[in-house]
């Protein structure tokens, strides 16, 4: 395992320096300026020389590698920088922020995990029935819709036609203190959103790896020597069929990442997620580089996990070669 993790860091630390001169170079090729854009309506009326002068603040003025290994080394020695639409230190905002996302997250890929292997089975188990077309047909629609369509679908069904849920938030409005069960309330709508977002091809590989193991000769023996039809599907076709369902997990990581900014930023969740979509807006690069740097940690470690956890499940595959 730590032979694994080794070589995992020893690839995943060029690619972290290529996303990051990836951000730097689409920064500096941006038409947006950051400047005007934090002036607003102010940069109409400000004095050109005002505006050279926090570029120069800024450091916008110069060249293009100068600003990356300052912004590397700083980065290096734990400056994550200020932002400039929140005006507050990033690493502030991030320590803040990511709490919340990750509430929400490991909510949503608990619940799309046992969602999506209860389903999956079950349409295995009544291959071609009714159950399995409705399953299976759901799946597909599922993964047509947009995520945001689906959250504003269910802000208008849950929240404002039956009054169930809030729409969205951390907490009332009218409460001064955060108290657990009322942003437990708040979570589910988020929670449930994201995970139905990204089960759908979950759902349809743990149908198919079912069904394939189903017609395998040990599940078939087991059949034979009187289990209960339970018993075989739990103990020996769905314990097979969660190997390669392992990693497809880990390659869901990018979607899921992508997911949790649509729909935090519907829900208005204060997470790292939605404060990315702030950031862009407002040509925040100190604070979006950072965040798009998490994101990038965040894909390269569920890859990871999800390998690790298969060489756990499956020793035979501690035997190849990394």
């Amino acid at each position: 395992m730590i032979k694994v993790i080794a070589w995992r860091a020893a690839f995943a630390l060029p690619l972290l320096v290529g996303v990051t001169a990836g951000m730097f170079a689409l920064a500096q090729a941006s038409p947006f300026d950051p400047v005007r854009q934090y002036l607003g309506d102010r940069a109409m009326v400000t004095d050109p020389a005002v505006v050279e002068q926090i570029r120069a603040n800024w450091g916008l003025d110069r060249p293009f590698l100068e600003q990356y290994a300052t912004w590397l080394g700083n980065l290096v020695t734990g400056d994550l920088g200020e932002s400039r639409s929140f005006h507050r230190p990033v690493a502030e905002i991030v320590a803040e922020r990511l709490p919340w996302t990750l509430m929400a997250t490991s909510g949503a890929i608990v619940l799309m995990l046992a969602g999506s292997l209860v389903a999956g089975t079950l349409a295995a188990w009544r291959k071609g029935s009714l159950l399995d077309r409705v399953i299976t047909g759901g799946a597909f629609a599922n993964e047509s819709v947009p995520v945001f369509w689906l959250a504003l679908l269910s802000i208008y069904v849950f929240a404002l036609k039956l009054g169930w849920l809030p729409a969205g938030g951390l907490s009332d409005a009218s409460s001064s203190t955060l108290e657990p069960l009322d942003v437990a309330h708040h979570l589910v709508l988020p929670v449930v959103v994201l995970a139905i977002s990204q089960s759908s091809w979950l759902v349809l590989y743990v149908r198919e790896s079912v069904i394939g193991t189903l017609r395998e000769d040990y599940v078939i023996g087991a059949r034979a020597r009187g289990l209960r039809e339970r018993t075989v599907l739990v103990r020996h076709a769905l314990r097979s069929a969660l190997l390669p369902f392992l990693t497809i997990l880990g390659a869901r990581v990018p979607e899921l990442v992508t997911g949790a900014i649509l729909v935090e930023t519907v829900f208005s969740w204060p997470g790292v997620a939605s404060t990315s979509v702030q950031a862009a807006l407002a040509v925040d690069f100190p604070l979006l580089a950072v965040l798009t740097l998490m994101g990038t940690i965040a894909v390269v470690a569920g890859n990871l996990l999800a390998d690790l956890a298969y060489r756990v499940a499956d020793p035979r595959t501690r035997t190849v070669a990394v």
